[in-house]
């Protein structure tokens, strides 16, 4: 969220722009905006590799809060808003966060998590005003600081959280150069040239701010003089109205943002102006091949897949074109080296799945934690994973199979849930699906499917037995699932990332467990 050059290059030029309301933050007022609070941050005592954290909801303050930071040298974790109080307290506390910038929205969370965070000194809350020494308004506490840089600036960046989809969160540390602000991490050098940034460029954010790939991508925006348009959350039908509005050429998005907007009535889909966007990249998850094929047929080739976690380990792309002939791939390997490994640390075969491994492209950690980044690692150091499981076809295209941690094993076969549940989400009575396993006397485990039906459509027996129908139709038997149970809703995030982990635990008698 580093302004640079632009503030006084083009001081007019919108930097970022509200969707709902229409609100513009220039070059120069986000300049002077970020300054103020990192002034705000260096009194009230940080110093150079500090941390503090976001958590707020998608709002116009949010890029400051995180602009202050990549200017000042600090590391700035960006948390899931939609945390409760107990999970705010684990991410505040692992950090070892100083100071908590949340908004009044958020305001009755952050202030019951205080209360077990003695650490966190200062909370500064964007749109509201102070009510202790502790919590204060941004505006009054900021009121008489300089507009212009602190005397010391130097390169911060994040350190973003994983999911927590299979566990507790992991704070994601990476090296902090003492460099200028002017010169971002070699990680976003590449993902700049990968993306097709370019200065002028009109970004669309439909995801929270507080994930990683938005995180990078607004960044980058702001870095190369574009403007974001930040979507507050993601509604299909005013996604496209957006593009239309603001002639916008670049976007990233997440598979599920794709079925909601393919199961759009046709007359919605086709009522907007897209000829602008040139770029659309998707990540964050794995995305079913039918709904990519639908998206490619709508939107053409402008549609751009990649793969990386969070943890940067390194990264694969995929444009339309290739993708078309390797059906399901997420792409060559673009930065990093790629292997992919069995239970021994072997070669798997061409073709063959087996946990995907990357000579580390960028050093990281996870903070405070050394059991977990010594299990993320192989023996030597060498390598590291996330616990992703692919394949490698001749050509040299990965193909995700699922996570490591999600394999059903029933009656000694391996089964991979994902492509059961890429399955069911192509069907039109079904508005999101989670494939897993369950208990099972006789085979250990066996396949369960928990579907969330579209609006008006009867959750009942005979639509289960629909379902298992038309999975028997394209999937082995041992692939099928056993038993179909339904849900209003999901339990996945705006990222896409589904808490698959939460559905499961209830049929393993783990009863309502939350991950923290």
């Amino acid at each position: 969220m580093y302004t640079g050059q632009f503030a006084n290059t083009h001081p007019d030029r919108p930097a970022f722009i509200m969707a709902s309301t229409g609100e513009t933050v220039t070059y120069a007022e986000l300049e002077a905006r970020t300054n103020r609070l990192a002034h705000l941050l260096r009194n009230h005592g940080l110093k150079r590799l500090d941390h503090y954290s976001v958590f707020m909801e998608n709002n116009n303050r949010y890029l400051e809060a995180c602009g202050a930071g990549e200017r000042s040298g600090y590391y700035y974790t960006c948390v899931n808003s939609y945390l409760t109080a107990a999970e705010l307290v684990y991410i505040l506390t692992n950090s070892e966060s100083k100071v908590l910038i949340t908004s009044t929205a958020k305001l009755d969370v952050a202030r019951e998590a205080l209360k077990d965070c003695p650490h966190v000194t200062l909370c500064v809350v964007v749109d509201g005003v102070g009510e202790s020494e502790r919590i204060v308004g941004l505006a009054e506490a900021t009121k008489g600081l300089p507009d212009t840089p602190i005397a010391d600036e130097s390169l911060g960046t994040a350190m973003l959280y994983s999911s927590g989809t299979t566990g507790r969160p992991k704070g994601i540390l990476r090296p902090l150069p003492e460099q200028p602000p002017s010169q971002p991490l070699p990680l976003f050098h590449f993902l700049n040239m990968l993306w097709k940034y370019r200065n002028d460029m009109i970004y669309l954010s439909p995801a929270p701010l507080y994930h990683s790939a938005p995180q990078a991508a607004v960044g980058l925006t702001i870095r190369d003089g574009g403007t974001v348009i930040i979507m507050e959350h993601f509604d299909p039908e005013q996604y496209l109205a957006l593009i239309e509005k603001y002639k916008v050429s670049h976007s990233q998005l997440v598979p599920t943002m794709f079925s909601r907007m393919l199961k759009l009535p046709e007359e919605a889909r086709s009522k907007h102006d897209l000829s602008t966007l040139e770029v659309a990249i998707h990540a964050a998850a794995p995305c079913p091949p039918q709904v990519k094929e639908q998206m490619i047929k709508w939107w053409g080739p402008i549609i751009h897949e990649y793969y990386g976690a969070t943890e940067g380990l390194g990264f694969t792309a995929c444009n339309s074109e290739d993708w078309l002939k390797h059906r399901g791939t997420v792409g060559k390997v673009m930065f990093g080296d790629l292997h992919i490994l069995d239970d021994r640390m072997q070669p798997c075969p061409k073709g063959t799945p087996g946990q995907i491994w990357f000579k580390t492209a960028t050093p990281f950690e996870y903070f405070n934690d050394p059991n977990k980044t010594q299990e993320a690692r192989s023996d030597d150091g060498s390598m590291s994973t996330v616990g992703d499981v692919g394949y490698v076809d001749d050509d040299g295209y990965l193909h995700l199979t699922d996570r490591a941690t999600f394999m059903i094993i029933s009656g000694g076969v391996n089964i991979y849930p994902q492509e059961c549940e890429n399955l069911l989400i192509t069907h039109p009575k079904v508005a999101d699906a989670a494939v897993f396993g369950v208990p099972n006397e006789d085979l250990g485990e066996e396949v369960k499917a928990v579907i969330q039906p579209m609006p008006g459509v009867d959750p009942d027996s005979d639509l289960a037995q629909e379902l298992i129908a038309f999975c028997g139709q394209s999937l082995s038997r041992q692939k099928v699932p056993r038993s179909i149970d339904f849900l209003e809703e999901l339990p996945r995030l705006p990222t896409g990332k589904l808490y698959k982990r939460l559905l499961r635990d209830k049929y393993w008698g783990k009863g309502e467990s939350r991950i923290v």
